[in-house]
């Protein structure tokens, strides 16, 4: 593709459409090398980034550390920004919007991430992000094979992007901050093949001397700042990924940290004073808003070997009942009524099932133990140890007999060691 004309007002033109698309904040930088190469190969050199094979893999290394490698064609991308945060009358009182962990008070409630609460973000951000492909085609008269449009699963620095379209900062939570909205939005790039005007970096680290999420994070996978002034997470350590991206069992020594966080974490977004109610933005968006339950779902298809039962309703996404997440996580039609349309189908039947076991076993209540019982004949592996270890916590008469009970007839040798640890062996 040659050099492409294009007119003096197409920076504005852009900014204006996607404002109208719903996107709220909007930036525009160059593509270039990143300023956190070094930083990012040493993070992965680490191996802060868990069992995420695919950042580390050498070609989206490359193209995130320099994306003239991997498309020597495009020049600017245009950086949005897509608000999430729940307006009143949802999750939040009126008054309370941004701050406070109102589920915690029901440790028999499990917890969603807020952003996984509603339709999953990469199809609503990527569907305005490619209609304003189409506008920007229209407005150079042409189409733009080359161009891309990414919603956090390309192999670009998307807050780096955004740091240098002027939308924020790094915060020491690692999130972008916004001073004017606060953390709770999604960021999405569209890459396209000429200049645009720029917008000014934002240069400014307005954290100061705060260390709110620091000191809020109850895994410790918040390490501060290094020597440059990057902020620094150990991933293996970090709820969102222990829910979502891991796959294994969850380590013991962190199972009570995570409390009844059973998808991602927003603790460390929580505790911001720049999420406060008096500065963060609320989302429009009826796509974020959380889901409803539903009455009823047909179970007579696909179901976990282990339970047979029909399942009587599907909780919502807002403070739903542990023991009813595991009941949906242990048939595999709930499951899929559940998590159809949602980031949380990202953690799959088994990990999400783990979460809730995890969920329960830190809620400590006899009422889960029925379930539990049940989740000890899953066919997965994964579940049946968390299960087995949720049982322990609970350490009732009942909870014993289920795990005796199981032991006898218990062949994998993970499950079997907490079989034997929740029995105290």
């Amino acid at each position: 593709m040659g050099e492409i004309e294009v007119g003096r007002g197409i920076s504005q033109a852009i900014r204006r459409e996607a404002q109208g698309l719903g996107f709220e904040a909007v930036g525009l930088a160059p593509l270039r090398a990143s300023d956190h190469g070094a930083f990012l190969r040493s993070w992965l050199e680490a191996g802060r980034h868990g069992s995420m094979a695919y950042l580390a893999r050498p070609d989206a290394v490359e193209a995130r550390s320099d994306p003239s490698r991997r498309w020597p064609e495009l020049r600017s991308a245009v950086v949005v920004a897509h608000h999430y945060a729940t307006p009143p009358g949802t999750t939040a009182s009126a008054d309370d919007a941004g701050s406070h962990r109102l589920e915690d008070d029901d440790p028999g409630k499990g917890i969603i991430a807020r952003y996984a609460r509603g339709r999953d973000y990469h199809r609503v951000v990527k569907k305005n992000l490619l209609a304003l492909l189409r506008f920007t085609e229209a407005e150079v008269g042409q189409e733009l094979p080359v161009a891309r449009a990414y919603v956090d699963t390309g192999p670009v620095l998307e807050r780096e992007l955004a740091r240098r379209a002027g939308i924020g900062w790094f915060g020491r939570n690692t999130m972008l901050i916004d001073p004017r909205r606060g953390s709770y939005f999604f960021l999405g790039s569209l890459l396209l093949p000429f200049d645009l005007d720029y917008d000014e970096p934002f240069e400014a680290d307005r954290c100061g001397t705060c260390t709110a999420c620091l000191d809020a994070c109850p895994t410790g996978a918040l390490l501060g700042r290094d020597e440059d002034g990057a902020p620094i997470m150990d991933a293996t350590r970090c709820i969102s990924y222990l829910t979502i991206e891991n796959q294994d069992p969850i380590p013991r020594e962190l199972r009570s940290a995570m409390t009844n966080r059973v998808y991602g974490c927003d603790i460390c977004q929580e505790a911001c004073p720049w999420n406060s109610p008096k500065i963060v933005e609320l989302s429009s968006e009826e796509d974020y808003r959380a889901r409803p339950g539903s009455t009823s779902t047909s179970t007579s298809g696909r179901r976990a070997e282990s339970h047979s039962s029909a399942v009587a309703s599907i909780p919502g996404t807002e403070a739903p009942s542990l023991t009813e997440l595991l009941e949906v996580a242990l048939n595999e039609d709930a499951w899929d009524s559940f998590s159809r349309g949602s980031a949380i189908r990202r953690a799959g039947r088994a990990g999400f099932g783990r979460n809730v076991c995890v969920g329960l076993g830190n809620w400590g209540s006899p009422d889960a133990v029925p379930v539990l019982t049940s989740a000890l004949s899953d066919p997965e592996p994964l579940v049946r140890a968390h299960a087995a270890w949720a049982l322990g916590r609970v350490g009732s008469a009942e909870a014993r007999a289920a795990l005796v009970s199981r032991a006898a007839a218990e062949s994998d040798d993970a499950v079997r060691t907490e079989l034997a640890a929740a029995l105290g062996g």
